[in-house]
């Protein structure tokens, strides 16, 4: 008897690989805890100083933006520099990871950019 096995309707896909999906969770939470971006933006756009950051990142209290600094600089996307002068001078810059995270977020912000215009337009048809 030649028995044959009835297809699937559903194509198996392959399970996903865990280790892979942790990471990726992990820094889409990262970048998209609030205020996270737009202090990497500050950094890319050249703020150095812990008042250049705060003036770049308007609303943000300093209180989260301290917290948000170290974040990053403990996930390794901004370096931060003691000066030992009187007063200490604090300096912060993205590190290469950061420069790197940045560059590959660029297409995410055009496609970002691409959608919205898409919805003005669909609003626009609407009316």
């Amino acid at each position: 008897m030649n028995a044959k096995t009835p297809q699937s309707a559903h194509p198996v896909r392959p399970a996903i690989h865990e280790p892979s999906c942790r990471s990726f969770q992990g820094i889409v939470e990262l970048v998209g805890r609030r205020w996270t971006s737009a202090i990497l933006l500050a950094g890319l756009r050249g703020a150095r100083r812990f008042g250049e950051y705060r003036l770049s990142v308007p609303g943000i209290s300093d209180r989260l933006l301290t917290q948000r600094l170290k974040e990053l600089e403990y996930e390794g996307l901004i370096s931060r520099t003691v000066i030992p002068t009187t007063p200490v001078q604090i300096r912060y810059a993205l590190s290469p990871d950061g420069e790197d995270l940045m560059r590959i977020l660029q297409p995410l912000v055009d496609w970002g950019h691409r959608r919205v215009g898409a919805d003005a337009d669909r609003s626009a048809d609407a009316v």
